[in-house]
């Protein structure tokens, strides 16, 4: 059994699976294995995989199941003590794997440690530093953007960025934290997660002497565009009503509502208001469907609730402090 499992969901990335995989392989930490989910691609991204990485174990679906669906597959079957969730468009710094597992294995409390993910293109600018969430319902990494020497000090987070994040496996337990929330399919399934156990009180990192490099949207397209502006609306209002309990929705209602009128104002000047507004009916009909996915608020959750409440109001501030929307 490997100490990590380093789990790839790939998806049409031919482009890049190589010089991701050629990256783990140079890895100063090696006692790790290789899972790639190849989530129905129809670029040859597998053929290409069996036949340049034979030690590489391939999980090979017949359809896209979002990045969740991939990810819980990939977790299902590692036997480690920690998963590395890595985008098949990265490639990892020699000492990224060996960082972030000294990192976990100083916080016991941690569910998740990340990597300081840099743009592929410009090395000197961060691609995603981690999540914070806010009351107006909004997810925001801080530091993207921003150049790459201003981010040092090891940070805690609201939730990791699964693009690039150390998890430790036995927290994916149905009676712990569970697995990735398959509802969301892709975009803001790694907050809920991270969300999710800051609930049950465990910790999200981000450990910037960990240095992945992030094509960005090297799948999906470019960081604004129909697909994900619908996904993120919907999403969002589904990761709302799932982590948090009737109080702290009413209590944040006027704040989501401004931010939803806000985020709508910056799509419409964008040409996509529609699909945010297609996202958002979406997104009600994820609650509607998913009722049982709500939390259970017992005693430990509700008092970790009202601490990341305070958070969330903090975050507000943290957030006209970060560059994007």
């Amino acid at each position: 059994m490997s100490k990590v499992s380093v789990v790839i969901p790939c998806y049409n990335s031919i482009k890049f699976i190589g010089p991701c995989l050629k990256s783990l392989a140079k890895q100063t930490f090696r006692d790790f294995d290789v899972i790639v989910v190849n989530n129905g691609s129809t670029d040859g991204s597998a053929d290409y995989i069996r036949r340049e990485h034979p030690g590489v174990k391939l999980i090979d679906l017949s359809e896209n199941t979002g990045f969740s669906g991939a990810v819980n597959t990939g977790i299902k079957a590692s036997d480690s003590e920690y998963v590395f969730l890595l985008n098949d468009d990265t490639a990892c710094d020699e000492r990224a794997i060996e960082v972030l597992v000294n990192t976990m294995e100083r916080r016991k409390k941690a569910f998740s440690v990340q990597a300081k993910m840099l743009q592929m293109k410009n090395p000197e600018l961060i691609d995603d530093s981690g999540d914070y969430y806010c009351a107006l319902g909004w997810a925001f990494s801080p530091g993207r953007d921003r150049k790459a020497s201003s981010f040092n000090k090891r940070a805690l987070l609201t939730s990791a960025c699964a693009g690039a994040a150390l998890y430790r496996r036995k927290l994916f337990d149905e009676d712990k934290v569970g697995l990735f929330d398959e509802v969301h399919f892709c975009y803001l399934e790694d907050v809920d997660i991270g969300y999710r156990a800051r609930l049950m009180g465990y910790e999200n990192i981000c450990e910037p002497g960990a240095v992945v490099y992030h094509e960005g949207s090297g799948s999906s397209g470019s960081r604004y565009n129909s697909f994900k502006v619908e996904l993120t609306a919907a999403n969002n209002l589904y990761l709302v009503y799932k982590n948090m309990p009737f109080w702290q929705v009413v209590i944040n209602l006027p704040f989501i509502i401004a931010g939803i009128l806000v985020k709508h104002a910056f799509y419409t000047k964008r040409g996509l208001g529609r699909n945010h507004l297609k996202g958002l009916r979406k997104g009600i009909s994820k609650i509607i469907k998913n009722t049982d996915k709500k939390v259970k608020f017992g005693k430990k959750e509700l008092r970790n609730s009202v601490r990341l409440q305070l958070e969330l109001w903090i975050n507000i501030a943290r957030r006209f402090g970060a560059t994007g929307l």
